[in-house]
């Protein structure tokens, strides 16, 4: 197993928690920007699995390409995308979506459309929007009720409270969701 990051403290991190887990001969961890040609050879792996990043990063179907130049033949390449558009947003629920980050916003349908021009086969889009609001709402309310033992400056428990609101928000109404998408070489 090879994991790639950009933020070298989560390389430390997995690097750490294998080592921890006894399995740190089988996993290597490197910090790589993602949304550039990775440094592994054709052919190389059997699965590219990408949770939650996608939406950070331009040049999707430049991305796509390279993901799939690495996988093995009939390798699996599996990604989330939580900022997909499936209802009317406004620029106010999109600023406050954005509050943490820089977020590309694909809509429906357009994910598929890249799995096919770059050729994978066999594509599934695996909707896990009521998971993915439950989960921001549980951190939300988790957030609240242990406020005072976080110790956090009022600013930004504030500012990050909205933005897991709006997490749930957008995604229990469905204006944004949350797919798994699946293909193959």
């Amino acid at each position: 197993m090879h994991g790639v990051e950009l933020n070298p403290h989560g390389v430390e991190t997995g690097t750490e928690l294998a080592k921890a887990d006894g399995v740190s001969d089988r996993c290597t961890f490197q910090v790589i920007d993602a949304s550039k040609p990775l440094p592994f050879a054709d052919n190389t792996f059997d699965a590219v699995f990408c949770n939650d990043v996608m939406c950070h990063i331009p040049g999707r179907q430049g991305v796509l390409e390279d993901w799939k130049r690495v996988l093995k033949p009939g390798g699996k390449l599996v990604y989330t995308d939580a900022m997909v558009v499936s209802g009317t947003v406004s620029s106010d629920e999109l600023a406050a979506r954005s509050l943490i980050g820089k977020y590309y916003f694909p809509c429906l349908g357009e994910n598929e459309k890249l799995l096919e021009a770059v050729g994978l086969k066999g594509i599934e889009a695996i909707d896990t929007t009521a998971e993915a609001a439950q989960v921001a709402k549980r951190w939300h309310d988790s957030r609240a009720l242990y406020q005072e033992e976080l110790q956090e400056p009022a600013s930004n428990f504030e500012g990050l409270q909205k933005f897991l609101y709006t997490v749930y928000d957008l995604l229990n109404t469905r204006k944004l969701s949350r797919i798994m998408f699946v293909g193959a070489k």
